[in-house]
């Protein structure tokens, strides 16, 4: 009874607002106002306010919201660890070959504990200037001259 008096007073009070922006001839302004001020009132005519007021103070219903939060937090974990798994059960199971034979089909394919000497020349980086440590420098000295740095 009282969240009903309250969203009417709000509603009321909206409205006034809403009278006097429009008296302002701001009346895009007013009409927004007024759309506004008319939810706290059908929200009590549709009966969700009463329905609001009796969720809040039902100590079933508070025990249903943290059954359903802890199923969130289930499903969620249960997903973060498959997620490190790599995968379903099924797909573990069935696809330790599967991963093998994909792994080996790649180009250049190393073993995950393998040593720097076997991973051969192709991987290595080859961006290592011939020449001393001037050369470094020389393509940013030209790209700061060129914007007169």
């Amino acid at each position: 009874m009282i969240a009903e008096t309250v969203c009417a007073a709000v509603s009321a009070a909206g409205l006034g607002i809403a009278l006097v922006t429009a008296w302002r001839k701001r009346f895009l302004a007013a009409t927004r106002i007024a759309a506004y001020s008319l939810v706290p009132i059908g929200l009590v005519m549709t009966g969700v306010v009463k329905w609001l007021a009796g969720t809040a103070f039902s100590p079933t219903a508070w025990a249903g919201f943290g059954l359903l939060g802890l199923a969130w937090v289930l499903f969620m974990t249960t997903r973060a660890v498959e997620r490190r798994r790599g995968g379903t059960r099924e797909e573990r199971k069935g696809g330790k070959e599967r991963r093998s034979a994909e792994a080996a089909a790649q180009p250049g394919a190393v073993a995950p504990k393998a040593s720097a000497p076997s991973l051969g020349q192709g991987s290595r980086p080859a961006s290592r200037p011939a020449a001393g440590g001037d050369d470094d420098f020389s393509d940013i000295e030209a790209i700061l001259k060129k914007h007169g740095i």
